[in-house]
């Protein structure tokens, strides 16, 4: 009952923090000059066909029709009241579609990559830690950390673009750039199409999970390292224990706990984070989308897409702190006394 209040507590706060959000994040994406009506005009003109004068009326013309003259504030409070009471997130100028169909159709994808990219680094930087600080001081460790390091600070897209050359121009794979082959798009789920679906997405995935798994890393080894040298682990070795129980049973869940802190924005970092990977590898998923609208002023995809992101933010922390309440129940406490 506790964990349920304390779910209960954290979503009826998180309320006012999207709100907030979404109303800074929209604001921010109005604030530089210019519009999609804008781009419309250069495109007429650039086309040749119109002139000055007319793609000028016509980019008047549609600013009028769309609201986009109105002071944003107004236009915020517009977009706001269409998903709250119709769902509607407003209707994307570029593609001529609504936004909700593109949400639709790219953040299946990327929450595809974010979530295995987050599992395997969580799974695999553990793992390594553990690794790492049960052989502290030796070969081991000293190749472990020179792994993290390299993964902490080599960016993602020149890691994409490396892992791109490579595999076109010394190995000739021909499935990059998309998520299906050809005959599987469209097709039913079957185990062929879940092969082929794997074949097109692991570079993507390991590149994008390379720095979590690096960060992970080098967390679990640190905090493994102090709770080994606590006096509880101690006494843990002086009854008899095996090591890998007092490893496991009594050292490792302790040191957990910042890297389940850590949850709440490491799922949102692995939506943003394969933004890199995305525009390199020419997958349809959030991040050229988010890049493309605001390259553009095609301000409703980018400020829904943004608050999805928030969204996601906030739920990864909620979800954190749900986990952080599992593991030390004195957590839940607190905050029922709070």
């Amino acid at each position: 009952m506790s964990v349920l209040w304390f779910l209960g507590r954290r979503l009826l706060a998180a309320v006012p923090t999207i709100v907030l959000l979404s109303l800074v994040t929209f604001l921010i994406i109005k604030a530089p000059p210019g519009d999609y009506a804008d781009t419309l005009r250069t495109q007429l003109i650039n086309q040749g066909g119109a002139s000055v004068a007319d793609a000028d009326a016509m980019a008047r013309a549609f600013r009028a029709e769309h609201g986009l003259d109105d002071p944003v504030l107004l236009q915020y409070v517009h977009w706001i009241e269409g998903i709250v009471t119709r769902g509607d997130f407003g209707f994307s100028y570029a593609a001529n579609r609504p936004v909700a169909d593109i949400v639709a159709e790219r953040l299946g994808p990327t929450l595809l990559l974010a979530l295995t990219s987050h599992l395997l680094a969580t799974a695999l930087g553990i793992g390594l830690g553990v690794l790492a600080a049960m052989r502290a001081g030796r070969w081991v460790d000293s190749a472990l950390n020179l792994f993290a390091f390299i993964g902490m600070t080599t960016p993602r897209f020149l890691l994409a673009l490396i892992a791109l050359y490579v595999l076109v121009f010394q190995f000739d794979v021909a499935s990059v750039g998309s998520f299906q082959s050809a005959r599987y798009v469209g097709a039913p789920w079957s185990w062929g199409r879940f092969a082929d679906l794997v074949g097109h997405v692991w570079p993507a995935i390991l590149i994008a999970a390379w720095g979590g798994i690096a960060y992970s890393m080098r967390v679990m080894r640190g905090n493994l390292l102090d709770v080994l040298n606590a006096q509880y682990v101690e006494t843990a070795r002086a009854k008899g224990l095996s090591p890998a129980r007092v490893i496991w049973r009594h050292a490792v869940p302790n040191a957990l706990h910042p890297l389940v802190a850590y949850q709440g924005v490491a799922l949102p970092y692995m939506v943003t984070g394969e933004i890199e990977v995305a525009i390199v590898f020419g997958l349809a998923t959030v991040g050229p989308a988010i890049v493309g609208a605001m390259a553009v002023g095609d301000v409703f995809v980018a400020a829904t897409f943004m608050l999805v992101l928030a969204i996601t933010l906030i739920l990864g922390n909620i979800l954190a702190d749900l986990g952080l309440a599992l593991l030390d129940p004195r957590i839940r406490l607190e905050g029922r006394k709070a």
